[in-house]
């Protein structure tokens, strides 16, 4: 019990940290956009105080779980954190928001730094996981694979996230005027018609989002080497981590993206996100012999 309420105070701790972190790069990179009013002011400080507690919970298990510790977890965390809630939906704005100011890119990158930079030291601190321990050798088994596993397992995640992609942008968020209004198009009422016009106007598009595949499980391999337990919760870790963290952020306002736009790829982002992370959990925490159970058939 007393374990249980240590954690809580740290997870409150570590949120308003992350609040403040937020605040200070603000700061540094200056206003965006008109000023708001009181009440969207008060809209704002609320959403961004729902993203600071759903990413300190999420990220404080992840740390507490952890055999790693010191340095090599600050870094870890970072790469993590810095990945999934800033690098990974930003080169998907790059290519799809058109209306973004001239240099506001590269200073949301900044931003994504300075936020998860000095969260990722003060959250290894405070959950006591600064001093180096003695490493588990169990670490680095998880993804001791032969090179045959390696790639049906790597074509499984590049397909899996392909159709995930296309199924749930359809069917989820294509299905909103909104968005259909924002991104200037329109439904042709199949999808496979859809992916036919994609195909062949975005012929691109495909091979960009097999890319974001690998550069998600790249963010997933040192989830996966250094997180404690049973597979199930290290995909369980994995599936909250890329829908909540990566996705929370849409709760922000902001005058680049609509609000019934941004709450339709809320939706379909973290759904799709969720059950992606979980696969990869599932198919990199663990051995499966499937190739050599059929070739000895």
């Amino acid at each position: 019990m007393k374990t249980a309420v240590f954690i809580v105070l740290k997870v409150i701790a570590l949120t308003i940290i992350l609040f403040i972190c937020f605040g200070l790069a603000a700061g540094v990179l200056g206003p965006q956009g008109d000023p708001q009013s009181p009440e969207q002011a008060a809209s704002a400080a609320t959403a961004l105080l729902t993203i600071c507690v759903l990413d300190s919970i999420i990220l404080t298990h992840i740390i507490i779980r952890s055999r790693w510790s010191g340095r090599r977890l600050i870094a870890t965390v970072f790469f993590v954190f810095f990945g999934v809630a800033t690098f990974m939906p930003q080169i998907e704005s790059a290519v799809f928001i058109t209306s973004l100011p001239p240099g506001m890119l590269p200073r949301l990158f900044l931003m994504g730094i300075l936020i998860a930079a000095p969260f990722s030291v003060l959250a290894v601190l405070i959950l006591g996981k600064i001093k180096a321990q003695i490493s588990d050798p169990e670490n680095n088994e998880r993804l001791n694979m032969p090179v045959s596993e390696w790639t049906w397992k790597l074509a499984v995640i590049a397909v899996a996230y392909v159709i995930l992609y296309f199924t749930f942008g359809y069917f989820i968020a294509w299905q909103s005027p909104a968005v259909r209004e924002y991104y200037g198009g329109t439904d042709p009422g199949n999808f496979f018609v859809q992916m036919g016009t994609v195909l062949k106007d975005t012929p691109w598009l495909v091979p960009f989002q097999i890319l974001r595949a690998m550069l998600w499980t790249l963010i997933a391999l040192p989830v996966i080497c250094m997180m404690k337990g049973p597979w199930p919760e290290t995909a369980l870790a994995l599936g909250l981590l890329f829908s909540v963290v990566m996705t929370d952020q849409l709760l922000l306002p902001n005058p680049y993206m609509p609000e019934a736009v941004r709450m339709a790829h809320l939706i379909e982002t973290a759904s799709s996100n969720f059950i992606f992370g979980f696969l990869i959990g599932w198919l990199l925490s663990q051995r499966h012999a499937l190739l050599n159970s059929n070739s000895s058939k």
